[in-house]
């Protein structure tokens, strides 16, 4: 149980700071970006998406390496054991879908929950700086 507690802390702290990064740049670069004004919302949703996604592969990583290499826990469902599976099922926590067709077994259940947390706020806290983005560069009469 210490390793996945060290991990979920390692993951938390990591996947803020990368999207804290790719906000902030996002915030300063935007501005200077020579494309009409509603195209940079284009950009925010698309650096989102793929802030999002690493954040994901992360988790899911980590989940395949607690169980795989450090025997940790499991992953049980209808399908065999895999990366594959590992990488689905931190996409279903990650935002909240929870399907329940994998279901994690022991320890790594808690990376599980956190992992659902932490896709919370930071969807939250992408969802906010679109809307910021949205206030600040979609403006009524502007050219699409």
């Amino acid at each position: 149980m210490p390793l996945v507690i060290f991990a979920c802390c390692v993951l938390v702290v990591t996947t803020t700071i990368l999207h804290y990064e790719v906000l902030r740049s996002l915030n300063t670069r935007l501005p200077t970006l020579r494309v009409p004004d509603r195209s940079k919302l284009v950009v925010v949703i698309l650096a989102a998406f793929v802030a999002h996604a690493m954040e994901m592969a992360f988790y899911g990583a980590t989940l395949y390496m607690l169980v795989q290499w450090l025997g940790v826990g499991s992953l049980t469902g209808s399908t065999s054991f895999s990366l594959a599976n590992c990488l689905y099922f931190s996409a279903e926590t990650y935002t909240s879908l929870g399907f329940g067709d994998l279901t994690p077994i022991g320890p790594v259940r808690l990376l599980a929950g956190v992992e659902a947390l932490n896709g919370l706020l930071l969807i939250g806290w992408s969802a906010s700086f679109t809307y910021i983005s949205m206030e600040r560069f979609w403006r009524p009469g502007a050219a699409p």
